[in-house]
């Protein structure tokens, strides 16, 4: 089953300016990873330094292979920009509601 990723990120406030770049160079290996669907960036209206990137994966495995990927040989580094520790959260489509 489908997942939706929300990757919530807050970015130390002197890193605003350099924080597209890394995460257009990041994302790119994002959309390119098996059973990746697709991934969106929103930028909150009041605070530029909040960010929230919002992955579609084919299911929950591909997620967590991309998830253990990242933690490993694909890290990314973008935790020196952070303000914050960035915050998971995996959504099902639920047909119930």
């Amino acid at each position: 089953m489908p997942i939706t990723a929300h990757f919530d990120l807050n970015f130390k406030t002197e890193a605003v300016s350099t924080a597209a770049a890394v995460l257009r160079d990041i994302l790119s290996a994002t959309r390119a990873f098996d059973g990746c669907l697709g991934v969106d960036v929103l930028v909150d209206s009041t605070d530029p330094a909040h960010v929230l990137v919002v992955e579609q994966w084919a299911s929950l495995e591909h997620d967590e292979a991309y998830r253990t990927w990242r933690a490993g040989d694909g890290a990314s580094g973008l935790g020196e920009l952070l303000a914050a520790p960035p915050v998971l959260t995996r959504f099902e489509m639920s047909f119930k509601i």
